[in-house]
């Protein structure tokens, strides 16, 4: 099974997975996967060159694992993935979830724990979630 795991920047999307992959589930965080790429790493904020690498190796990543959903789970954390990349997932009969705990949360956590920058990708979150009309959504769980 595959899910699709999108929301805002400090929503708890990392939360939900861990709560719920289990040991032999594939599980595909650009964060986890810059964080990996040097030592010492900042668990946001990386980078450009980590930045470049991650999203490479997340894609090929992603292609890979989307040949194995019927064998494991695979569990992909994509904040806001665009119309194409949604009809991909739902090829795969992808299980959209969305974790939003609410705006002034997220804000608040950004504010604490991430980088000034994210507060721009959490209202372009917000702003397309408002819009979204993707087939995918309709097989969402909001949590």
């Amino acid at each position: 099974m595959l899910y699709v795991i999108t929301g805002p920047p400090a929503a708890g999307k990392t939360t939900w997975v861990r709560e719920r992959a289990k040991p032999g589930d594939v599980v595909i965080d650009y964060d986890a996967i810059a964080a990996a790429l040097t030592i010492r790493a900042p668990s946001h904020g990386h980078a450009r060159i980590i930045r470049d690498i991650a999203y490479r190796a997340r894609a090929a990543a992603i292609q890979e694992a989307l040949k194995h959903t019927t064998d494991v789970d695979v569990y992909l954390i994509h904040t806001l993935p665009p119309a194409d990349a949604l009809a991909k997932y739902e090829e795969h009969n992808a299980q959209i979830v969305t974790v939003d705990p609410g705006r002034d949360v997220v804000m608040q956590r950004i504010t604490e724990q991430r980088t000034r920058s994210m507060v721009a990708v959490a209202e372009r979150w917000y702003a397309a979630a408002r819009h979204a009309t993707q087939p995918a959504q309709r097989r969402s769980r909001h949590w």
